[in-house]
């Protein structure tokens, strides 16, 4: 399962976008899934897509990698699209009983899901391309003006950092601990549907337990390492601007303003 949650990952690749500087990333990563939210038209969905999958060949990781990291938002991906055939009003296309599909219901699925896949997408090649602390330094950086209103940006920083890098350490214990229930002759998949909902019930609690109880171990970790708030600490890794930071800056806002231009256009 570890292998299927791309979020969270770092693949080590020589290639231009993991030399980027994570300041930069995290900026024109932002920017982009913000304006994705100006998509509406087939023409601005195959450029941002076109965009997308170009950044990805850009970042040399496999996209073995990604299609698997891929693969358990389907449930998310298949719920989205069912809700919007089932909810939106429109010229129906096909109708039994209560249960109506119009065409602009499957239009709108697709769009929801094509956006969702590709946000997921953008957010994954951040930590797919960046590690742990230089990803955790960059986002210190970019907060450090709130340091003077007495924010813990040191901490702030940290934490997100380490939560994104936990997930795939979650999932990993989610299922060693349902491959240990399936050796104990309690199999999950092989239930109903409903009763197998109740049954990730006494799966939870231990998976809280661990989780809590890496979560002492990791601070214990800190704590002896002489980390503290974090204020006033030197780095190995100091990071500057280059250019190709200003050349990567300069696409991401070219790219912003042509989905504004088809926007603002209706192309």
């Amino acid at each position: 399962m570890r292998s299927s949650i791309i979020i969270g990952q770092y693949v080590d690749k020589k290639s231009i976008f993991h030399r980027l500087d994570p300041r930069i990333k995290i900026i024109s990563i932002f920017m982009l899934m913000l304006s994705f939210l100006l998509l509406d038209t087939a023409t601005s969905y195959v450029i941002a897509t076109f965009f997308v999958f170009t950044l990805l060949i850009v970042s040399k990781v496999p996209f073995v990698v990604i299609l698997k990291g891929v693969k358990p938002l389907l449930f998310i991906l298949s719920f989205t699209f069912v809700y919007h055939l089932l909810f939106t009003k429109g010229h129906v296309l096909w109708s039994m009983g209560i249960i109506t599909f119009t065409i602009e219901g499957i239009e709108a699925g697709i769009r929801f899901v094509w956006r969702i896949l590709l946000l997921v997408l953008l957010a994954s090649l951040l930590t797919l391309t960046t590690k742990p602390l230089i990803l955790a330094k960059g986002l210190e950086k970019l907060l450090k003006p709130l340091s003077k209103l007495r924010v813990p940006i040191e901490q702030f920083s940290l934490m997100i950092v380490i939560a994104i890098r936990f997930i795939p350490t979650v999932l990993e214990e989610l299922n060693r601990i349902i491959l240990a229930q399936k050796s104990r002759g309690f199999d999950i998949k092989s239930l109903p549907f409903m009763k197998r909902i109740f049954a990730y019930i006494p799966i939870v609690i231990p998976l809280l337990f661990t989780t809590i109880q890496r979560a002492d171990q990791l601070s214990d970790a800190i704590d002896a390492r002489g980390y503290g708030d974090g204020k006033n600490r030197t780095s190995y890794i100091e990071l500057h601007y280059e250019k190709k930071d200003i050349i990567a800056m300069l696409v991401t806002v070219l790219f912003v303003f042509v989905l504004i231009f088809i926007k603002w256009s209706g192309i």
